[in-house]
């Protein structure tokens, strides 16, 4: 299966993402609201990094709450590890585990159109397996 079958539906206008001049404080206080992660950061349209809470973990250790003053891009992972809509779920799951990462931009081009969670993958492989056996079941009923 494609990441595109897990994004089917969505817009890039469904994604929540954040300017690289927004403060850190700020996009953490977004992240809290809507519960996520991570997001991406936008410049001119284009994804130039990802801003996830390790993001903030790693700042508060090093500077402690001095960084929630700070511009996300300044503190943002970049550049993006991304990936597109052909790009098999599998494949995706083999990046983020190679690469120790939860969320990857999907790019057409250099166009958002979506943003995908480890979360994300990973229900669609178990989905994919329970029909898998499932469909075995019917086989081996029917033989």
């Amino acid at each position: 299966m494609q990441i595109s079958h897990l994004i089917a539906g969505r817009t890039s206008g469904d994604v929540i993402a954040c300017d690289t001049g927004a403060s850190v404080r700020d996009v953490v206080a977004l992240l809290a609201a809507r519960r996520i992660g991570a997001l991406p950061v936008m410049e001119a349209g284009r994804v130039v990094g990802i801003f996830s809470e390790r993001d903030v973990i790693y700042r508060m250790a090093d500077e402690g709450s001095a960084c929630l003053e700070r511009r996300v891009g300044e503190v943002m992972t970049a550049p993006p590890i991304t990936v597109t809509p052909q790009t098999k779920v599998i494949e995706a799951l083999a990046l983020m585990t190679r690469r120790r990462i939860r969320h990857l931009p999907v790019l057409e081009g250099e166009v958002l159109c979506g943003f995908i969670s480890i979360g994300d993958l990973v229900k669609s492989r178990i989905d994919e397996v329970e029909t898998e056996a499932a469909a075995m079941r019917d086989y081996i009923q029917m033989a």
